[in-house]
């Protein structure tokens, strides 16, 4: 795909600053005096004891407050678990995960990357969420075309179904409905040069894996999941190696979109990966999305590390 020599020109409704995944609640330390009712003060180990005098004939009461345990910080342990991760020279990633169950996640890594095709799980969301609007099923024609864009990963798939959510204005309208607030549509027909966020992909994998608040219908999420499940044989890597292996009847612990692209402007290469995985019988949502791998294989490895990284946050490293 050609790459974009710069930025069409054109007024989008205004947004909220991206905001941090805020899945992760970080303990806070309150230093400095503090005065309690009656002047109380910190006592000894963290407790605190009131020394006002009791009026005559009265017994003094003592108030204790039991020290709070700080709550750990999901960002700080996935920074951690990142240091084992090898980040080629000159590359760069981000990686957002998020338990649907407890609502915890952590994020690492900043900034705005392309896409590659992990946008057509977008460009079908916002599909659904037009003809939902429209009171109608997908036609068959878009069906066919949504299994062959995410199935197959196939480009004139995406390019039609691009062109009939209204290119990146549609995209960017879905996108505000569903809450992502750092992705932007890529200019005219180039779909894969769309740039977004690993949080905002978490939030977009929230749209169709969890009920609760999605604008999706439930037919729609299910539509969307059942074709992620089946993503073509020579492309099951990415997020999926953070998953526990296949249980045969139990069916697939995988649910993902693969992206990339070897940029004409530097040769190098974007590789992203999206999806649910499951761990220990517990589903995660998690997004890879890296720049400036020297080949498809180096990124497709720091996708794959990345994502297990991401996973050991909640079970101990046992990804």
């Amino acid at each position: 795909m050609a790459s974009s020599t710069g930025r069409r020109a054109r007024r989008r409704p205004s947004r909220l600053r991206p905001a941090l995944l805020a899945c992760a609640v970080v303990g806070a330390t309150v230093t400095g005096t503090v005065y309690w009712q009656s002047h109380a003060r910190p006592g000894a180990g963290g407790s605190v004891s009131s020394s006002a005098s009791a009026p005559s004939g009265e017994e003094a009461t003592v108030e204790t407050v039991e020290p709070v345990e700080p709550v750990v910080d999901g960002d700080a342990r996935l920074a951690a678990a990142m240091t084992s991760v090898t980040v080629p020279d000159g590359a760069e990633a981000a990686v957002a995960v998020l338990d649907p169950e407890s609502g915890e996640g952590a994020s690492y890594g900043t900034g705005a990357f392309e896409t590659a095709s992990i946008v057509k799980v977008d460009i079908l969301a916002a599909l659904l969420l037009r003809a939902q609007d429209a009171g109608r099923s997908p036609t068959a024609a878009e069906k066919a075309y949504a299994t062959a864009m995410i199935e197959d990963s196939d480009n004139d798939a995406a390019s039609a179904l691009w062109r009939a959510i209204g290119t990146a204005d549609g995209l960017d309208a879905a996108n505000e409905r569903f809450g992502l607030t750092g992705t932007e549509g890529g200019d005219g027909p180039l779909w894969g040069l769309t740039r977004t966020t690993a949080a905002d992909q978490v939030t977009l994998l929230r749209q169709v894996f969890v009920a609760d608040g999605s604008a999706l219908s439930p037919a729609s999420r299910a539509y969307v999941r059942g074709l992620m499940e089946r993503i073509a044989q020579g492309q099951r890597w990415g997020v999926s190696a953070a998953a526990d292996a296949a249980g045969g009847a139990a069916g697939p612990t995988w649910a993902l979109k693969n992206g990339w692209l070897r940029r004409s402007t530097t040769g190098l290469w974007v590789v992203n990966s999206i999806g649910r995985v499951e761990r220990g019988g517990h589903g995660y949502l998690v997004a890879v999305v890296s720049r400036g791998s020297g080949t498809q294989a180096e990124g497709i490895s720091l996708t794959e590390a990345a994502a297990r990284a991401a996973v050991s946050v909640f079970t101990d490293g046992a990804a």
